[in-house]
């Protein structure tokens, strides 16, 4: 959604690196790099001019002046200026004290309120609550049907007691909105249902008759949030709707869907800054796990491409099966052999985080292998899983087994070509041996000079000598284990005693040194 604007911000700060100290003409060409950055994101005017003057007045004030690194002050002041537009902290669901949280949906149609109240109810009913969707938006054809398919998904009820319109009946629909909105609210009582969701009507355009149905519905069942519902693709018109609806409705939170969409984003930026209501969450793609609480803080990060590594983390909490987590680092702790059910279980634990494209994009430096990340092919974890299960129990165990005709049965059996077999056992053979490598301590390779991490030889060091093999003949093999000891038991004898400052044998005189009277006691080597 950001890309456009994170190249162009990017790109403005690049100009700064290296910079000991940044003049007045350097601080108003940055401004105005940013300013045309915002605006070519559909950024509001009013909210450009403010957040540029703001980021100004602090550049050029003590904080960048007295800093160490001017450029890097710099990002941090529009780091936290995009945070403050964007909210300013994390703002979450107000619940109810007593009886039902009610929640209701407003906004135009095609921005997403249905499929949107579905992923609420989802993430809601993941969060230890039990919520049940209501459907009031009876104008829209199948409105009610696409949520009742949408909540089965979900795997969460739908209170939906009349059809609403359908192809032959759209202009007359006979169900009242507003009554059907106060029997849910009785009914999630009556069903012990902790949150009420209620799915409202939309228009294509802002009109009079849906603001009043909206209000109708807020005074009927009064509920603890009203969330507005805006397409981030909307563009600058997406002020002007956020400011009609909370004149109308007075909605507390603001929903960013279509997230994932190609679009310049300036919604995003704007509708807070302008309504001054914080935005709550974010639709990000068009499952119905696509759905994450909005941090300003992390949003900001991602647009500067500082990444957004929590948000990764508690992707990787929520789906990471912690059985297999256990069994893979008992595995790794008893240095037993990688194998590649090992390999296939670790890429289907991956698999379960969601898109690989997503994943790598919240990483810090990200946009500048965005054009490599859009290529990826997400099936190709698809592609690895089938190549596996073609091979035998035992080509999995031992891999060094699988010769030429073995990779050809594989695959003709997975369907792809023998090149796809041969790249995959190679890269297999590298994850075995790292993974070998660290179950012996020395780490992840490739991190030189630091301690348990491998790679520490410095530069011009010589290798340390390699172990002679065992021999596998078990006479040999203990003939060469007692002259092990026997080389060991001779140097030992060898050692001349006394030498703790490096005297080779002899005598030790004390005498001999200019030491304090009574001292020569506590040398060893004094009688």
């Amino acid at each position: 959604m950001f890309n456009s604007l994170s190249d162009r911000l990017t790109a403005t700060f690049k100009n700064l690196r290296g910079k000991g100290r940044l003049t007045e003409a350097d601080v108003d060409a940055t401004v105005r790099e940013i300013r045309r950055a915002l605006l070519d994101a559909d950024v509001a005017v009013p909210v450009v001019r403010e957040f540029t003057g703001r980021v100004r007045e602090r550049a050029l004030g003590a904080e960048v002046s007295g800093a160490l690194n001017p450029s890097q002050q710099i990002v941090k002041i529009v780091n936290e200026e995009l945070v403050e537009i964007l909210g300013g902290e994390t703002r979450r669901i107000r619940l109810a004290k007593t009886g039902p949280t009610i929640i209701m949906l407003a906004g135009l149609q095609g921005a997403g309120k249905t499929t949107l109240a579905g992923k609420l109810a989802k993430w809601l009913k993941s969060q230890g609550h039990s919520p049940m969707l209501v459907a009031c938006d009876l104008q829209r054809p199948n409105a009610v049907t696409q949520l009742q398919v949408v909540g089965q998904r979900a795997g969460v009820p739908v209170f939906a007691p009349h059809p609403g319109a359908t192809s032959t009946e759209l202009d007359h629909p006979a169900g009242d909105p507003v009554a059907v909105a106060r029997d849910g609210v009785e009914e999630a009582k009556r069903t012990l249902h902790d949150v009420v969701i209620v799915d409202t009507a939309g228009r294509l355009g802002v009109d009079a008759d849906m603001m009043e149905q909206a209000r109708q519905i807020r005074r009927a069942i009064v509920p603890n949030e009203v969330l507005f519902v805006i397409d981030s693709m909307i563009g600058q018109d997406a002020v002007n709707t956020a400011v009609a609806f909370d004149e109308g409705v007075n909605f507390t939170g603001i929903v960013l869907s279509k997230l994932d969409g190609d679009a310049r984003g300036g919604a995003a930026l704007s509708v807070a800054s302008v309504t001054g209501k914080p935005v709550m969450f974010a639709s990000t793609g068009e499952g119905v796990d696509d759905f994450e609480l909005f941090h300003p803080d992390r949003m900001a990060s991602r647009i500067l491409d500082m990444g957004d590594v929590l948000t990764l983390i508690e992707q990787a909490e929520k789906s990471w099966d912690k059985d297999e987590a256990a069994r893979m680092a008992k595995k790794f702790a008893d240095q037993e052999d990688f194998t590649l059910d090992d390999f296939l279980a670790q890429m289907q634990q991956i698999r379960n985080m969601g898109s690989m494209k997503k994943m790598l994009m919240m990483m810090p430096g990200a946009q500048n292998i965005r054009q490599q990340l859009e290529q990826f092919d997400e099936r190709e974890i698809d592609r690895v899983e089938a190549i596996v299960r073609s091979m035998t129990p035992h080509e999995r165990v031992a891999p060094k087994i699988i010769n030429g005709s073995r990779r050809a049965r594989i695959a003709r059996g997975s369907g792809v070509h023998v090149s796809e077999v041969n790249g995959l056992l190679e890269r297999f053979a590298q994850a075995q041996k790292m993974m070998k490598k660290m179950a012996a301590g020395g780490g992840m390779p490739g991190m030189p000079g630091m301690p348990g991490m491998g790679g520490g030889a410095r530069k011009g060091a010589k290798p340390a000598p390699k172990k002679k093999a065992r021999s596998g003949n078990p006479a040999k093999a203990a003939q060469e284990l007692r002259d092990a000891e026997a080389r060991r038991a001779a140097g030992s004898k060898a050692l001349p005693t006394g030498a703790s400052f490096g005297q080779q044998g002899g005598d030790f005189d004390p005498s001999q040194l200019n030491l304090p009277k009574g001292f020569d006691k506590f040398l060893g080597g004094s009688k």
